[in-house]
Formats: structure tokens, sequence, C-alpha cells
């Protein structure tokens, strides 16, 4: 049985700053870090401090937990993130979810780079997501169950938590903030999908595609975590503009849509310190 999400989290706890009771985690993926720079008295865990964390080998993805205060919500902000690419297998991120589900949030908020299959939906602009297609090879949940977490088998009906995404949605109009809807699919990486993918990908119904998100929100939903999640889209995907895809692209577009995603995250969370925890 893995205990390193429980190691992780008596570590964290001896860290974490006095009467601290986190609400949520963001999970801040490709440039969206300087999030994590306004946080109010926080405190910074290398992840190569936490047992059973990714160390990230990607140019722009950090590798942190800063714990601190966000709009006056007491939050986890999980600076960069594992990717199934970098060889960690489907569970990169499995001890890192439930380990924020041991430190008491109530649930996840993950944010992505992701290219946008819908021509309308361009560089710069954010995308809320509704569901998602796993073109992963397998589950994060493969292998023996840990029932101190959740059961065997378990349901992804609104894995992308409707009421949560609402009050995104609402907050959307009151900050001025354009926000589409899309689903997600996955793609494992770390080559960008192929002309004929992307069209194969538009038949099975998504919107945007990216390299993450899914291995967070499998454990999370197992756990009983809610989910919602937000991708910047960085490029339009291949095969739908004469420009070639890049990383180099992928961190300056994800860099222009976090400023509009900072401004809608600040607001969402003003709203949600004036609603009552459950």
């Amino acid at each position: 049985m893995n205990n390193a999400p429980f190691q992780a989290a008596a570590l964290v706890r001896s860290r974490m700053p006095a009467n601290f009771q986190p609400r949520l985690a963001l999970v801040l993926g490709s440039g969206l870090g300087v999030l994590a720079e306004q946080m109010q008295d926080a405190v910074t865990i290398p992840f190569d401090e936490l047992p059973g964390f990714p160390i990230s080998t990607v140019h722009g993805h950090a590798g942190a937990m800063v714990l601190g205060t966000l709009s006056g919500v007491q939050v986890v902000c999980l600076k960069g993130r594992g990717h199934f690419y970098e060889g960690y297998g489907l569970n990169v991120m499995t001890s890192a979810v439930r380990t924020l589900k041991l430190l008491g949030v109530d649930f996840l908020f993950v944010t992505n780079a992701a290219g946008s299959l819908r021509p309308e939906v361009d560089a710069g602009s954010l995308v809320a997501l509704t569901d998602h297609i796993n073109l992963l090879p397998g589950s994060p949940m493969i292998g023996p169950n840990d029932e101190r977490f959740g059961p065997r088998f378990f349901s992804m009906a609104n894995a992308y938590d409707a009421d949560l995404r609402n009050l995104l949605k609402s907050t959307a109009v009151e900050a001025n903030v354009t926000l589409h809807e899309g689903v997600y699919i996955s793609y494992s990486g770390p080559n960008f999908e192929t002309a004929a993918e992307i069209r194969a990908f538009k038949v099975l119904g998504a919107d945007v595609v990216g390299m993450s998100v899914v291995p967070e929100v499998i454990p999370a939903r197992h756990c009983g975590l809610k989910v919602m999640g937000v991708s910047v889209v960085t490029n339009l995907a291949e095969g739908m503009s004469p420009f070639q895809l890049s990383h180099e692209q992928t961190l300056k577009y994800a860099a222009i849509g976090a400023e509009s995603l900072v401004k809608l995250i600040l607001a969402f969370l003003a709203n949600v310190a004036k609603t009552p925890r459950a």
C-alpha cells in the first residue's frame, strides 16, 4: 500500500501556517505559475521534498507546492505537474492529488495549456471544461485499489462539477472575461498531434486538446474531490493554421491567456469566499 500521500500531507502540515485550512487546490499549467506569486503569506515546498510528487523535466513547468491566501481564500497551489510523456506512468499525479484530499480541500481547480479544435476559439482564449475524452493508454486507477481513498469502481458523471462551473461562468460575466466551454481530449505527447488526428478528435466531439489534466481528474473523482478546469488556448490545433506548433509558442500564448485567467480566478475566489463552506 502506498503511504506517500500520508507522508507528504504530514510534511505539509508541519510547515503550513497556523490555522491554515485550505478550501481548494489549484494546479497551474504551462506559463500559469504567475498566480502563485500573488498569494499572501505564502509557504513554498518543492516537489522534490514531497514523497510521491513528480519532478518535472519540462522547461516552463515549475515543481512546487505553494500554500497561502488568494482573494480571502486559503488555497494550495501546485506550480507545475507531472505528465505521462515524461515516463512516470499514468498514475503520475495520483499521490499528489491524494495528498490534497488529505489536506482537506473541497475541490480541485485544474488549469492547462491546450490547442483549440474550434476556429473561433483562438490563441489566448479561455475554455471551461465540461467533460473529457481520455485517449491516454488506460486509467491512473489501473492496479490494486486503495480503499482508503475510494471504491474499486466509481462514476465519472459530472466529472467537471456543473455547479462550480456555473459560478465560474457568472463570475466571468461580472469580470468581463470571455469564457468558452468545451470538451477536453487528452493526448499522450510529447509530439503534437497530426492533422489527421485532429480531424478525428473533432468527430469524437472534442473542443480542446492537451497532454495533461486527465491524470489529475480521475484520481480526484476517485477520492471524492469535486473538479473544475479551464484550458488556456495557446494555438489552433495542427492543420487549422499555417503556423508550426512549438513549446515556445505554447509558453508565449499561455502567458497572454494567463492575464485573463488570473483575473478570472481571483474574482472567482472572491465569490467563493462569500459562500459558506459545506
